[in-house]
């Protein structure tokens, strides 16, 4: 099962404030944990809102809404995109996520991604199938390597 782990925002990083070299390194520890376990498959920080764009649909309109968003509580800062065994092995990996000093109220979301895989076979059809499993081979070869 893949779960998204999801980092919220709060002031300092829709503001552009940098980790201190503490926290960075606790999360290369810790991203390095996930690593040697085997389950991470990517992991990144976001920059702030005021870099970014809503779209927001109406009437079957689009409109481009530019950042900065108001509400910092409701964005995130960054993810970590794993594979683990259950929701609950997932869990236990979000609670080992350092925390800041003074960060009380960041929260974490872990959202279980959805996977062509959950899919009963006689509910899709073979050249959906084949199609879905050809893209996404696709995209993990065109991956450059770190």
């Amino acid at each position: 099962m893949k779960f998204m782990i999801v980092g919220k925002a709060n002031a300092e990083t829709e503001a552009g404030v940098l980790p201190s070299q503490e926290l960075v390194d606790n999360m290369h520890a810790y991203n390095e944990s996930l690593a040697k376990a085997g389950v991470l498959l990517a992991a990144e920080g976001l920059y702030p809102s005021s870099q970014g764009a809503q779209i927001a649909y109406s009437g079957g309109k689009a409109t481009v809404i530019d950042g900065p968003f108001a509400e910092a509580k409701e964005l995130i800062a960054g993810f970590w995109l794993i594979q683990v065994k259950s929701r609950e092995e997932a869990i236990e990996w979000a609670l080992r996520l350092p925390v800041p000093p003074g960060h009380e109220g960041v929260g974490l979301d872990v959202w279980r991604v959805f996977d062509p895989s959950d899919v009963p076979d006689d509910s899709m059809p073979a050249e959906e199938r084949e199609r879905e499993e050809a893209l996404r081979e696709r995209l993990s070869v065109d991956q450059p390597d770190d």
